[in-house]
């Protein structure tokens, strides 16, 4: 009988697949990297497909080669879940930007308003532009990529930037539908 994937991490009631051998392995590396399976995981894991497409797409932006640093796209995924109000990914995302900084005053800082952040102008301007295709994408046009490039990013620079963006905000666009929930074990990290 499959085990509902409720288990606290979502309001919805979708019971788990049964999951093949090479998601019981990414599990189970996920659980011996970070100590724990992330809710996110939990939430997909009622269907196999799409938790595949969700940490394809993930891996990819996130993990994936780009000239954007991975404490960067942390940033970006804070900077957007903070607009978005997103609990889950605040609390994932701001573990994860403590952690890869080695600061933890900067994690929260980038939660509360990156503003504050001792940040390069070159961060800055990618964290702007965050907000900007966040709050407003109708209104990205060619000076916001123009500020991009001043700002020392090329084209492949943007793309990544913006697929960041994009991911985040459909993750908590998801997130806050189904009142996703994350692991206790984030609220403890890298402080």
């Amino acid at each position: 009988m499959a085990k509902s994937a409720k288990l606290g991490a979502i309001a919805l009631d979708l019971p788990q697949a049964e999951l093949s051998e090479p998601t019981k392995a990414y599990f189970a590396k996920a659980k011996e990297k970070l100590g724990m399976v992330p809710n996110v995981l939990l939430a997909y894991a009622f269907d196999e497909k799409k938790l595949r497409a969700f940490t394809e797409m993930y891996n990819d932006l996130m993990l994936g080669e780009s000239k954007i640093s991975k404490l960067e796209r942390e940033m970006i995924a804070v900077v957007v879940s903070s607009i978005n109000h997103c609990y889950y990914c605040l609390t994932a995302h701001g573990a994860a930007v403590r952690q890869l900084s080695g600061d933890p005053k900067l994690g929260e800082m980038m939660v509360m308003n990156y503003r504050a952040a001792d940040l390069t102008p070159k961060q800055r301007a990618m964290l702007d532009f965050a907000v900007k295709l966040t709050e407003t994408p109708a209104k990205v046009d060619d000076s916001d990529r123009a500020a991009l490039r001043k700002a020392g990013f090329d084209d492949r620079d943007i793309w990544d930037i913006a697929s960041t963006i994009a991911f985040f905000n459909m993750s908590n666009r998801v997130a806050a539908a189904t009142d996703m929930r994350p692991n206790d074990e984030y609220h403890a990290m890298a402080r």
